[in-house]
């Protein structure tokens, strides 16, 4: 029986452990970090958010068991289009909504009668799998490279504006990921070094026009008051209070090189978003330098894992889509990080798999998922190449072995 249930863990070993260790941390550090939550909107019931988290986590998994065991790759690169297009539907549906019941504060989050959605969560999965079926085609030529890379940023540049109006470091993350999909599947320097150039005007225009532009055009206000704070921090006196930023670096300073101890956190009690964008922070403080060195090694051996599979891939949109799906996660996971230690302006990005669970977890068991289904097919493209081909001799009651033929 136990046997049994382990064979439905197909695909890489290793990927499987990182992410059953992060499973782990993950049910840890979120108990820890929502004592002050459950205190102010759950009547003192700490348990409830640890059960939450077990059942996006267990949800999350059966996910993966599903695609892994049960939907074929190529699935995917049919539904790439018709996902992007959806993804693009809800997002103008955010724009439109925007300041009615349906769509949150942040503009981030839609609200259908109690269940909560972010369509630019939707978004990143189903652009990296356009973007893979398009390089994944157009292989052959010059001519094909440039059709590609005229394709995929016409959709990068709607999507990624879209989502920029409610959430400029997910847009500016997808955006990366998207241009290092580009610079693997051989689109010429010069197409890559003018788009930068042209991204980088963009914002540049933007934080000094900032104060020109009206509130109802996106966050530029709430992005440039970030960067400049990032750049030049104001002196004590002139301080509004202590940020979250500032709990961040105190958590981490605390911590020390052993931690506090599981459970044992103090700051996560003054945090709002201990459990989330700054979960990282909790974790050093309370498991010490060791432990925030172990996070960030776990995404390294996800990372490398990665390519792996991408190295053994047979097919190009399996190896396109795992190298974007990677870099999503661990662009995003060094991003958090970043951000919880002082290197990078504050932001809303969740560490991926570890942060309480929403829709941001469910759609990255679904990369988790594609990853490990690629994994898996490229385990059974392997057995089919090395598996002996047998002939039966017309005279005698024996089987020759294919390399016995070939010598």
């Amino acid at each position: 029986m136990q046997h049994s249930i382990l064979k439905l863990f197909k695909g890489d070993r290793v990927l499987w452990m990182v992410l059953m260790l992060l499973s782990v941390l993950s049910l840890l550090i979120v108990y820890s970090s929502t004592g002050a939550l459950a205190y102010r909107v759950a009547q003192g019931n700490t348990l409830k958010y640890l059960f939450r988290q077990v059942v996006f986590l267990g949800t999350g998994i059966g996910v993966i068991l599903l695609m892994v065991n049960v939907l074929p790759i190529k699935l995917y690169s049919k539904l790439a289009w018709w996902a992007l297009l959806a993804s693009i539907g809800f997002l103008l549906f955010s724009i439109a909504m925007r300041g009615t019941s349906f769509v949150s504060s942040s503009g981030r989050t839609l609200n259908f009668w109690g269940a909560t959605f972010q369509p630019a969560e939707m978004a990143k999965i189903s652009l990296v799998l356009f973007s893979a079926k398009i390089l994944g085609k157009r292989q052959k030529t010059k001519g094909d490279l440039w059709e590609a890379f005229k394709k995929i940023i016409f959709y990068t540049a709607i999507v990624c504006g879209l989502i920029f109006i409610s959430d400029f470091s997910t847009s500016a993350l997808l955006f990366a990921t998207i241009m290092t999909m580009m610079f693997c599947g051989r689109i010429p320097l010069k197409y890559l070094f003018s788009l930068v150039g042209i991204g980088i005007a963009l914002v540049v225009t933007i934080y000094f026009t900032a104060d020109l532009l009206p509130d109802s055009i996106g966050r530029v206000h709430t992005i440039k008051g970030r960067i400049e704070r990032f750049i030049n921090p104001p002196p004590p006196e002139a301080s509004q209070g202590i940020t979250q930023a500032d709990y961040a670096k105190l958590a981490i300073y605390s911590g020390g090189i052993i931690g506090k101890g599981p459970g044992h956190s103090d700051v996560s009690n003054y945090m709002a978003a201990a459990y989330n964008d700054f979960i990282f922070a909790i974790i050093v403080e309370e498991y010490g330098l060791l432990g925030g060195i172990a996070v960030i090694m776990l995404f390294l051996i996800f990372f490398f894992r990665g390519v792996v599979i991408v190295r053994r891939a047979t097919r190009t949109f399996p190896a396109f889509m795992v190298i974007g799906l990677t870099l999503v996660l661990v662009f995003q996971a060094m991003i958090n990080i970043g951000v919880s230690s002082g290197a990078l302006p504050v932001t809303g990005q969740p560490l991926p798999w570890i942060s309480l669970g929403g829709t941001s977890l469910l759609f990255t068991s679904l990369a988790f998922g594609l990853i490990l289904s690629v994994s898996h097919q490229n385990q059974q493209d392997k057995e089919v190449v090395e598996q002996p081909i047998m002939i039966k001799a017309p005279d005698e009651d024996y089987e020759i072995e294919n390399d016995a033929v070939n010598d």
